[in-house]
This record gives C-alpha cells, sequence and structure tokens, in this order.
C-alpha cells in the first residue's frame, strides 16, 4: 500500500527560475535545488515539470538530485501548429532537462484534444508513447470538460484534475471515482485552491466575496477539527482513494519542509475533516467554490498555491 508522502507531488511552477532573484516567492536555482533535495529525501514520487522558458528549464535539470528520483510529467505546446513541432517541443525539452525520457507527458487541456487538432495530438503521442519516450499520456482538465467523456473517447492513461475541501464537484458528482474505475491514474491538482484557503475571507477576491461566509465556516470547521489550513487540505486529498498523486506548489524549502512533513495524527485529523466536509454530508455543496485556471485568479500565485 503507497503511503500518504509517496501519494505527495511537486509541481515546478512556483520555483520562479526565470525570475530575478530575491524576490519573495520566486526561488533562484540554490533553492529550487534544496526544494527538490527535500522533496526527494522525504520520498515524493512525481515532479511535475510546468512551461518555463529554455534557460529555466536547463537550470531545473542542473538542478535535480542525480540520480534524477521523481517521476516526470511534462505538458506539451499547443497542438495548433501540427504535430511535428509538438513532437519536436518535447524532444527538446528532455534534452534541457537532461532525461531521455518521463513517466508521463500531457495533452494541455481538453479543449486542446477535443479541437481539429486534438486526433492528431493524441496518435502523436500515442506514437511516442510506443517508442518508449512517456509510459503514460494524458490530459489536465476542468470540472466543466467531461472528464468523463473525454476518457471514453480516449481512453488516457492519467488525468489531472483539480479537487479540494473547497472545491468537491468532481467528487461529489462521482467524476474521479468513475474514472479511477476504469483504470485511469488520477493526479490530483489546486488542492489548496491557489491559496485561496490561507487568506482571511475579507481579503478574497472580488469575485468570490460572496463566498468569504462558506470560507470562514471551513476554517471554523477545521478549526474544530483539530487542525489547520495546510494539514486540512493535504489531510483532505491524500485521503482519497481515487487520487494515485497529490501534486502541490511551494515556494521555499521551508514550505516544502512544511509540507513534507507528517505530524503523526494527520490521518486522525483527515478523518475529522471528512466527516465534516465529505461530499455526503448536507453542508458540503455550500462549500464547493468554482475552480478556474490559474491565469485568471486576480491576485498573485504565493505560497501553497497549487
Amino acid at each position: 500500500m503507497m503511503s500518504p508522502i509517496q501519494k505527495l507531488g511537486l509541481g515546478s511552477g512556483q520555483f520562479g527560475l526565470d525570475q530575478q532573484a530575491g524576490a519573495r516567492g520566486r526561488p533562484r536555482d540554490q533553492e529550487a535545488r534544496e526544494i527538490l533535495a527535500i522533496a526527494a529525501r522525504s520520498g515524493l514520487g512525481v515532479l511535475e515539470v510546468g512551461r518555463h522558458p529554455n534557460a529555466a528549464e536547463i537550470t531545473l535539470g542542473q538542478v535535480l538530485p542525480k540520480p534524477q528520483p521523481f517521476r516526470l510529467t511534462i505538458t506539451t505546446v499547443r497542438p495548433d501548429r501540427g504535430p511535428d513541432l509538438v513532437e519536436a517541443e518535447i524532444r527538446a525539452q528532455l534534452a534541457r532537462l537532461g532525461v531521455a525520457c518521463v513517466d508521463a507527458i500531457l495533452a494541455p487541456s481538453a479543449t486542446d484534444l477535443f479541437s481539429v487538432h486534438g486526433p492528431e495530438l493524441w496518435e502523436r503521442l500515442r506514437k511516442l508513447r510506443d517508442e518508449g519516450l512517456c509510459k503514460k499520456i494524458g490530459v489536465s482538465v476542468y470540472a466543466s470538460d467531461d472528464p468523463v467523456g473525454l476518457a471514453k473517447r480516449f481512453k488516457p492513461d492519467l488525468v489531472q484534475a483539480p479537487a479540494s475541501l473547497l472545491d468537491q464537484r468532481l467528487l461529489i458528482d462521482g467524476t474521479l471515482a468513475e474514472l479511477a474505475g476504469m483504470g485511469i491514474e488520477i493526479h490530483l491538482r489546486s488542492i489548496f485552491l491557489n491559496g485561496l484557503l490561507f487568506l482571511p475571507p475579507d481579503r478574497a477576491p472580488n469575485h468570490l466575496k460572496a463566498a468569504a461566509g462558506r470560507i470562514s465556516r471551513a476554517r471554523r470547521l477545521i478549526a474544530e477539527g483539530r487542525s489547520d489550513p495546510l494539514q486540512a487540505a493535504l489531510g483532505f486529498a491524500l485521503s482519497r482513494p481515487e487520487a494515485s498523486c497529490v501534486l502541490v506548489g511551494v515556494c521555499s524549502a521551508a514550505e516544502m519542509s512544511a509540507v513534507a512533513a507528517p505530524p503523526s495524527d494527520r490521518e486522525d485529523q483527515s478523518s475529522i475533516i471528512r466527516r465534516i466536509l465529505s461530499p455526503s454530508a448536507s453542508m458540503a455543496k455550500g462549500l464547493v467554490i468554482t475552480c478556474m485556471p490559474a491565469s485568471r485568479w486576480p491576485w498573485p500565485i504565493t505560497a501553497f498555491s497549487a
């Protein structure tokens, strides 16, 4: 049986390797090296490599622990310029990272797969999987994408999807359970809902002001469960039987240590939180908040923003 820490995965999107040094939450190569070292020592299994500028990907490859301990996941470029360019960019990205193959290659979105370019993209990814460039191919989805319908059509090996204490839609409607029942590997993302769970309700962005009461209620219930937002969010996500991996994003080695240090009572805490906020609870639907792409959130991505 997989331990909770082995279900944790790390996203590189917050490393900020293309940013100027010194800004809070934007670690440079040394900070990224320490983050990755902590993740490796702690036994995290997956590293999702976000889209970075070429120089930042070269740096990321240089700071990866050796031997490379992670199952790497990468995402393709948009398919609108044809499958040859998609393949060329995948191969170039692997070269920049200094690896010969990865665990998984994801299509960037369900929209891309359903586009006129989607079938060619998917066929090329299947070819690359057959050639051994990756073990799995998959797609990143949102709740509005009809993930089950997409899975029935394309038969991905892996689906990356959002789920959290505050966004349980794909749990409530049984989508993730159905996908897992189809033998698809599920990676949960946005478990901290881009940091919303850590913000005081009065600092919620304008378009979510109406949800401030529900955020307050969630934080109160978490406190009553003798937990805190970080441990509650992690405990909830890690306890989901549908998930093979739970992705988190961190900005510093200290944050990585906080995520990777499992308190002895995390399982008890997650049990309490599940009873309070489980999809079967009558209050659960009142706590669901719509998730959206990170690019559309109106405040900067900060600590624990995955």
